[in-house]
């Protein structure tokens, strides 16, 4: 990805819009050749910034809706300033390992708001995202969140301890895991992701920030106070 946002800034720098840009600036194409030349180091700042900027435009479009959660699936204070959306899967290993930071992050900061979009992507997790969301309607949703993550991969009997270690109410939660309401949900945070141009979990959204994979709690943190 970076090589191609170089190739397409190097593109623009010498191309139409970028003599538009440099000439404003005082630089013809020349000078601007030579000067990229004699400061490389500067093209992979620039990819960053173009890529930055990108994922800001994208998260412009969604920015509404994508944090306001599916009702109690929350982590944190449901109420808190600070909102840090997490697209997760319980397949996801990356997904797994970040539990204990995020909660630490919760644990230092009574602000701090979680909000898990259900994002399931592998194989045989869709099932675990379904309970989850059940377990959110019956504001259960932190307990099953912990306890499935605890299970390893999702499997049918590991689903079923999972919503028994939260106190689910079986025979409801079945019933809206199977209900149109929890797949509509699915689609809606599907259509975030591709959205948003994520490819995988764990992917983050921290303040106005957007982030893929899996990063130090501290990253998560910084970004979040920067948007304060």
């Amino acid at each position: 990805m970076k090589n191609y946002l170089m190739t397409a800034l190097i593109a623009l720098v010498f191309g139409f819009a970028g003599a538009g840009l440099w000439s404003v600036s005082g630089l013809g194409n020349g000078q601007t050749r030579d000067f990229l030349l004699a400061n490389p180091q500067i093209l992979p700042e620039m990819a960053e910034a173009y890529q930055r900027g990108e994922a800001r435009d994208r998260l412009a479009q969604v920015s509404d809706e994508v944090t306001q959660p599916f009702a109690g699936a929350v982590l944190g204070n449901p109420e808190g300033s600070k909102v840090l959306v997490k697209f997760t899967d319980y397949g996801c290993t990356y997904c797994r390992q970040s539990v204990e930071g995020i909660d630490e992050l919760i644990a230092g900061d009574p602000e701090l708001k979680v909000v898990v979009r259900e994002w399931p992507i592998f194989e045989g997790s869709e099932q675990a995202a379904r309970m989850a969301l059940a377990a959110a309607k019956q504001g259960k949703y932190p307990a099953f969140y912990h306890a499935m993550f605890e299970q390893g991969t999702p499997s049918e009997a590991g689903i079923e301890r999972a919503a028994r270690i939260a106190g689910l109410d079986m025979s409801a939660a079945q019933a809206f895991a199977r209900s149109d309401e929890a797949t509509a949900e699915l689609a809606k945070t599907m259509a975030f992701a591709r959205t948003l141009q994520f490819t995988g979990t764990p992917s983050w959204i921290a303040g106005g920030e957007v982030i893929e994979g899996l990063v130090p709690a501290e990253r998560l943190a910084e970004a979040l106070d920067a948007d304060t």
